[in-house]
Protein backbone atom coordinates (compact mmCIF):
# COMPACT_ATOMS: atom_id res chain seq x y z
CA UNK A 1 0.00 0.00 0.00
CA UNK A 2 1.10 3.17 -0.68
CA UNK A 3 1.54 5.04 2.41
CA UNK A 4 1.54 9.00 1.02
CA UNK A 5 -1.63 7.68 -0.82
CA UNK A 6 -2.92 6.81 2.47
CA UNK A 7 -1.82 9.84 3.82
CA UNK A 8 -4.04 11.97 1.91
CA UNK A 9 -7.16 9.93 1.76
CA UNK A 10 -10.13 12.47 3.31
CA UNK A 11 -12.23 11.29 6.35
CA UNK A 12 -15.70 12.61 6.94
CA UNK A 13 -16.09 13.56 10.27
CA UNK A 14 -19.40 11.05 11.05
CA UNK A 15 -17.19 8.44 9.49
CA UNK A 16 -14.34 9.09 12.01
CA UNK A 17 -17.40 8.92 14.72
CA UNK A 18 -18.53 6.22 13.25
CA UNK A 19 -14.84 4.38 13.56
CA UNK A 20 -14.46 5.46 17.45
CA UNK A 21 -17.97 4.08 18.22
CA UNK A 22 -16.87 0.89 16.75
CA UNK A 23 -13.22 0.72 18.06
CA UNK A 24 -14.97 1.52 21.85
CA UNK A 25 -18.25 -0.70 21.38
CA UNK A 26 -15.17 -3.71 20.84
CA UNK A 27 -13.30 -2.89 23.52
CA UNK A 28 -16.31 -2.88 26.05
CA UNK A 29 -17.39 -5.95 24.17
CA UNK A 30 -14.09 -7.49 25.24
CA UNK A 31 -14.55 -5.59 28.82
CA UNK A 32 -17.88 -7.23 29.35
CA UNK A 33 -17.29 -10.81 27.22
CA UNK A 34 -14.29 -11.62 27.41
CA UNK A 35 -12.13 -10.30 29.97
CA UNK A 36 -13.06 -12.02 33.07
CA UNK A 37 -12.70 -15.23 30.96
CA UNK A 38 -8.95 -14.80 29.87
CA UNK A 39 -7.88 -12.86 33.29
CA UNK A 40 -8.91 -15.41 35.52
CA UNK A 41 -7.19 -15.33 39.42
CA UNK A 42 -3.61 -16.07 39.29
CA UNK A 43 -1.68 -17.82 42.13
CA UNK A 44 2.01 -17.91 40.37
CA UNK A 45 2.20 -15.09 37.73
CA UNK A 46 3.83 -16.25 34.35
CA UNK A 47 5.36 -14.18 31.38
CA UNK A 48 1.94 -15.06 29.76
CA UNK A 49 0.12 -14.05 32.49
CA UNK A 50 1.86 -11.02 32.49
CA UNK A 51 1.20 -10.85 28.72
CA UNK A 52 -2.62 -10.93 28.55
CA UNK A 53 -2.59 -8.45 31.52
CA UNK A 54 -1.40 -5.80 29.57
CA UNK A 55 -3.55 -6.60 26.87
CA UNK A 56 -6.49 -6.09 29.13
CA UNK A 57 -5.43 -2.66 30.32
CA UNK A 58 -4.24 -1.48 26.79
CA UNK A 59 -7.76 -2.78 25.46
CA UNK A 60 -9.37 -0.94 28.93
CA UNK A 61 -7.51 2.57 28.21
CA UNK A 62 -8.60 2.67 24.59
CA UNK A 63 -12.33 1.55 25.78
CA UNK A 64 -12.11 4.26 28.67
CA UNK A 65 -10.36 6.71 26.80
CA UNK A 66 -10.96 6.96 23.17
CA UNK A 67 -14.57 8.96 24.20
CA UNK A 68 -13.44 11.59 25.67
CA UNK A 69 -10.60 12.43 22.89
CA UNK A 70 -13.05 12.58 20.03
CA UNK A 71 -13.50 16.15 20.04
CA UNK A 72 -9.96 16.70 19.72
CA UNK A 73 -9.59 14.01 17.12
CA UNK A 74 -12.17 15.68 15.40
CA UNK A 75 -11.31 19.18 15.56
CA UNK A 76 -7.74 17.69 14.24
CA UNK A 77 -9.57 16.07 11.67
CA UNK A 78 -11.23 19.51 10.35
CA UNK A 79 -7.89 21.82 10.49
CA UNK A 80 -6.79 19.09 8.35
CA UNK A 81 -9.56 19.20 5.91
CA UNK A 82 -8.55 23.19 5.99
CA UNK A 83 -5.55 22.88 5.20
CA UNK A 84 -6.03 20.22 2.51
CA UNK A 85 -9.06 22.58 1.02
CA UNK A 86 -6.16 25.27 0.97
CA UNK A 87 -4.00 22.74 -1.04
CA UNK A 88 -1.53 23.07 2.33
CA UNK A 89 0.31 19.55 3.42
CA UNK A 90 -2.11 17.43 4.68
CA UNK A 91 -1.62 13.78 7.21
CA UNK A 92 -4.33 11.47 8.02
CA UNK A 93 -6.32 11.81 11.04
CA UNK A 94 -5.40 8.33 11.97
CA UNK A 95 -1.95 9.12 12.44
CA UNK A 96 -2.60 11.69 15.11
CA UNK A 97 -5.01 9.03 16.61
CA UNK A 98 -2.11 6.03 16.83
CA UNK A 99 -0.07 8.67 18.82
CA UNK A 100 -2.53 9.02 21.35
CA UNK A 101 -3.08 5.89 21.97
CA UNK A 102 0.82 5.16 22.02
CA UNK A 103 0.71 7.44 25.04
CA UNK A 104 -1.97 5.20 26.61
CA UNK A 105 -0.35 1.94 26.00
CA UNK A 106 2.56 3.07 27.35
CA UNK A 107 0.80 3.65 30.39
CA UNK A 108 -0.95 0.55 29.89
CA UNK A 109 3.20 -1.63 30.27
CA UNK A 110 3.59 0.39 33.31
CA UNK A 111 0.61 -0.09 35.04
CA UNK A 112 1.17 -4.01 34.41
CA UNK A 113 4.65 -3.99 36.09
CA UNK A 114 2.78 -2.38 38.73
CA UNK A 115 -0.13 -4.54 39.32
CA UNK A 116 1.96 -7.17 38.65
CA UNK A 117 4.60 -6.04 41.63
CA UNK A 118 1.69 -5.60 43.80
CA UNK A 119 0.99 -9.05 43.62
CA UNK A 120 4.17 -9.58 44.23
CA UNK A 121 3.84 -7.90 47.56
CA UNK A 122 0.57 -9.62 48.23
CA UNK A 123 -1.14 -6.17 47.99
CA UNK A 124 -3.64 -6.86 45.74
CA UNK A 125 -5.67 -10.41 45.88
CA UNK A 126 -6.02 -12.96 43.28
CA UNK A 127 -9.43 -11.31 42.21
CA UNK A 128 -7.01 -7.85 41.53
CA UNK A 129 -8.57 -5.95 44.41
CA UNK A 130 -6.84 -4.07 47.05
CA UNK A 131 -6.09 -6.24 50.04
CA UNK A 132 -4.85 -3.93 52.27
CA UNK A 133 -6.51 -1.13 53.82
CA UNK A 134 -3.49 1.29 53.93
CA UNK A 135 -2.29 1.08 50.52
CA UNK A 136 -6.34 2.07 49.38
CA UNK A 137 -6.40 4.91 51.97
CA UNK A 138 -3.05 6.14 50.61
CA UNK A 139 -4.11 6.09 46.83
CA UNK A 140 -7.51 7.73 47.61
CA UNK A 141 -5.74 10.45 48.96
CA UNK A 142 -3.08 10.78 46.54
CA UNK A 143 -5.46 10.66 43.94
CA UNK A 144 -7.64 13.13 45.58
CA UNK A 145 -5.20 15.75 46.43
CA UNK A 146 -3.81 15.01 42.85
CA UNK A 147 -6.90 16.55 41.91
CA UNK A 148 -5.86 20.41 43.38
CA UNK A 149 -2.11 20.35 42.42
CA UNK A 150 -1.31 23.03 39.23
CA UNK A 151 0.45 19.86 37.02
CA UNK A 152 -3.30 18.02 36.85
CA UNK A 153 -5.02 21.27 36.14
CA UNK A 154 -2.66 22.10 33.12
CA UNK A 155 -3.22 18.74 32.00
CA UNK A 156 -6.98 19.23 32.10
CA UNK A 157 -6.94 22.77 30.70
CA UNK A 158 -5.32 21.44 27.58
CA UNK A 159 -7.26 18.32 27.23
CA UNK A 160 -10.55 21.05 27.49
CA UNK A 161 -8.71 23.57 25.15
CA UNK A 162 -6.30 22.17 23.34
CA UNK A 163 -6.17 24.21 20.51
CA UNK A 164 -3.07 26.21 21.58
CA UNK A 165 -1.47 22.57 21.87
CA UNK A 166 -2.18 22.34 18.44
CA UNK A 167 -1.17 25.42 17.30
CA UNK A 168 2.40 25.78 19.29
CA UNK A 169 3.02 22.10 18.47
CA UNK A 170 2.11 21.31 15.04
CA UNK A 171 4.20 19.71 13.15
CA UNK A 172 3.99 18.32 8.91
CA UNK A 173 4.33 14.91 8.26
CA UNK A 174 3.46 11.58 9.13
CA UNK A 175 6.00 11.49 12.15
CA UNK A 176 4.87 15.31 13.28
CA UNK A 177 0.90 13.82 13.14
CA UNK A 178 2.17 10.73 16.03
CA UNK A 179 4.04 13.27 17.98
CA UNK A 180 1.33 15.62 18.66
CA UNK A 181 -1.17 12.48 18.99
CA UNK A 182 1.39 11.35 21.76
CA UNK A 183 2.17 14.89 23.49
CA UNK A 184 -1.64 15.12 23.40
CA UNK A 185 -2.27 11.79 25.23
CA UNK A 186 0.74 12.71 27.49
CA UNK A 187 -1.17 15.71 28.50
CA UNK A 188 -4.46 13.29 28.86
CA UNK A 189 -2.25 11.04 30.68
CA UNK A 190 -1.45 13.46 33.29
CA UNK A 191 -4.96 14.91 33.73
CA UNK A 192 -6.20 10.89 34.66
CA UNK A 193 -3.51 8.21 35.35
CA UNK A 194 -4.22 8.36 39.16
CA UNK A 195 -8.08 8.21 38.36
CA UNK A 196 -7.16 4.63 36.23
CA UNK A 197 -5.09 3.31 39.18
CA UNK A 198 -7.97 3.73 41.37
CA UNK A 199 -9.38 0.79 39.61
CA UNK A 200 -6.80 -0.98 42.31
CA UNK A 201 -9.34 -0.14 44.98
CA UNK A 202 -12.18 -0.97 42.96
CA UNK A 203 -11.23 -4.03 41.08
CA UNK A 204 -9.38 -4.03 37.99
CA UNK A 205 -12.29 -5.75 36.37
CA UNK A 206 -14.80 -4.36 38.20
CA UNK A 207 -16.79 -3.39 35.31
CA UNK A 208 -19.26 -0.87 37.34
CA UNK A 209 -16.28 1.37 38.55
CA UNK A 210 -14.62 1.10 34.80
CA UNK A 211 -18.11 2.48 33.78
CA UNK A 212 -18.58 5.16 35.94
CA UNK A 213 -14.46 6.23 35.97
CA UNK A 214 -15.46 6.28 32.00
CA UNK A 215 -17.98 8.86 32.92
CA UNK A 216 -16.31 10.99 35.18
CA UNK A 217 -12.80 11.55 32.15
CA UNK A 218 -15.46 12.18 30.01
CA UNK A 219 -17.23 15.39 32.30
CA UNK A 220 -14.29 16.39 33.67
CA UNK A 221 -12.78 16.57 30.22
CA UNK A 222 -15.53 17.96 28.05
CA UNK A 223 -18.48 19.08 29.60
CA UNK A 224 -18.84 23.29 30.97
CA UNK A 225 -17.20 23.27 33.91
CA UNK A 226 -15.87 20.06 34.00
CA UNK A 227 -12.71 21.19 35.83
CA UNK A 228 -14.80 22.66 39.13
CA UNK A 229 -16.21 18.93 39.28
CA UNK A 230 -12.61 17.50 38.78
CA UNK A 231 -12.10 19.27 41.75
CA UNK A 232 -15.05 17.96 43.95
CA UNK A 233 -14.44 14.67 43.14
CA UNK A 234 -10.71 15.45 44.68
CA UNK A 235 -12.65 16.48 48.00
CA UNK A 236 -14.62 13.26 48.08
CA UNK A 237 -11.41 11.02 47.25
CA UNK A 238 -9.71 12.77 50.11
CA UNK A 239 -12.89 12.25 52.63
CA UNK A 240 -13.04 8.57 51.33
CA UNK A 241 -8.82 8.21 51.80
CA UNK A 242 -8.96 9.40 54.98
CA UNK A 243 -12.60 7.05 55.72
CA UNK A 244 -10.21 3.94 55.26
CA UNK A 245 -7.80 5.03 56.99
CA UNK A 246 -9.13 5.37 60.46
CA UNK A 247 -12.44 3.00 60.37
CA UNK A 248 -11.13 -0.10 58.15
Amino acid sequence: MNINLFANTKLNPWLIIAAISGVVLLSWYYMVFAMTMNMEPVASWQLTDILMLFVMWSIMMIGMMLPSATPVILLINKLNQQRKTRQAPFTHTLFFISGYLLAWIFYSALITLIQWWLHHLSILSAMMISANHIFSGILLLIAGLYQWTPYKQKCLQLCRSPLSLLTTQWQEGINGAIRLGFKHGQYCLGCCWFLMALLFVTGVMNLKWIFILTLLVLVEKCLPKGDVLGKGLGILLVLLGINTLIFF
